[in-house]
């Protein structure tokens, strides 16, 4: 497997096969074939855009949960989180060490229609015991691609 390759790919999927070849020093066909397989095994899992919807009009609230969860015998934590992550409105979801369990982004077009999810659906869950949730205020910077560009911190600056 071309870590090179990999890594050339997630700073820019859109970088063409020539260019890729020219960069690692192989041919397009063996770039190609290289990907083709990658893509097989499951190690190139998809191909994303990264939008900056503060841009658009149809913005929408984004927040961090982080669950604690009871685990179930013989599943660990795989059951509850294979779960959670076929609910549309969650983006991503992570085990973690630490204090809590998983941490799960969810998207929703409304604060209200965030907390109304994680009061209905995810905290009711039954092997969730506590959630608490974190709304992303201003996004600075996501998958490796910086957002801050000429947008203004309506925050204003304070002198110390």
């Amino acid at each position: 497997m071309n870590t090179k390759l990999l890594k050339l790919l997630n700073k820019d999927s859109r970088t063409s096969e020539k260019d890729l070849a020219t960069m690692l020093g192989c041919t397009e066909e063996e770039i190609r074939a290289e990907i083709l397989e990658m893509e097989r095994e499951g190690v190139i899992r998809g191909y994303k855009a990264v939008i900056d919807w503060e841009r658009l009009d149809e913005a929408y609230v984004s927040a961090i949960i982080e669950l604690k969860v009871t685990p179930k015998a013989g599943y660990g934590f795989e059951e509850i989180a294979a779960k959670i992550m076929r609910y549309p409105e969650v983006e991503s979801v992570y085990l973690m060490s630490g204090v809590y369990d998983l941490n799960v982004v969810v998207k929703g077009r409304t604060f209200h229609e965030v907390a109304r999810f994680v009061a209905k659906e995810l905290s009711t869950i039954e092997s969730v015991t506590s959630t608490a949730t974190h709304f992303v205020l201003r996004r600075y910077k996501e998958m490796d691609v910086e957002l801050l560009g000429d947008g203004v911190d309506e925050r204003g600056s304070y002198l110390l």
